[in-house]
This record gives C-alpha cells, structure tokens and sequence, in this order.
C-alpha cells in the first residue's frame, strides 16, 4: 500500500537547563506566534513533562519544514543555549524526507518513512 501524503512532522524533543523553564516557555510562545503566519505549518505547539518539552509540528511537505526552520532558526538558536535537543525524529514519504536528509544533518536526527496510510 502506498500513500500520496506529503506531509512531514519533525519531533524533536528538549531537556532544559536548571533555572531555565520559563526562558525556554517564552521562547516557545515567540516562536510559536512567528509559526502562525506560515502557510504550510498544519499545527505547532509545546508540550511539557517536568524539565522536558516537545514540540508537536506538522507541514504540508519537506518545503514547509524547511521555510519553518528558517523563520524560526533565530529563536531557535536561542533556545538551544538554554536547552538540548535529546531526540530528534522526522517522520514523511520518502519523496519528502529525501528533501530533508541534507539540511537536516547537523541535527542527526532519525528519519521514519511513512510506507502506508492516510490524511484527511
């Protein structure tokens, strides 16, 4: 079974410096009101268990990631100051992730390849 979903998440999760949570929540709610305006992002928000966060993130296709990470890449740095990345997934048909796998490799992430399945 094949699917002709483009869309591509990216799944990185944090773990905060001591003393740092709410340096790192206000940079959330930046970046957060930055991803709005994106026409590609189909959803963008932080999720918190005691010093960890996620952020939840969907785009249309691997050219939405990507317009995202460089709106985005400013605030990001900054949050990486306070905060290191401790797993990092991007899940996507392999036509996008094929379009990821450069840009993203300084990031050593993991790429999960969507092999069946649907989006409404």
């Amino acid at each position: 079974m094949t699917t002709d979903d483009k869309c591509c998440t990216i799944v990185p999760y944090f773990s905060i410096k001591a003393g740092k949570m709410e340096e790192f929540k206000r940079l959330g709610e930046e970046m957060v009101a930055k991803t709005k305006g994106e026409p590609k992002c189909l959803y963008y928000g932080f999720t918190f268990d005691g010093t960890e966060a996620h952020c939840r993130e969907g785009y249309e296709d691997a050219e939405g990631l990507l317009a995202h990470l460089d709106n985005v890449g400013p605030l990001l740095g900054e949050a990486l100051k306070i905060a290191d990345i401790i797993r990092l997934e991007v899940h996507g048909p392999e036509q996008e992730l094929a379009k990821l796998r450069e840009p993203l490799a300084g990031l050593n992430p993991r790429f999960f390849q969507l092999e069946c399945g649907f989006r409404r």
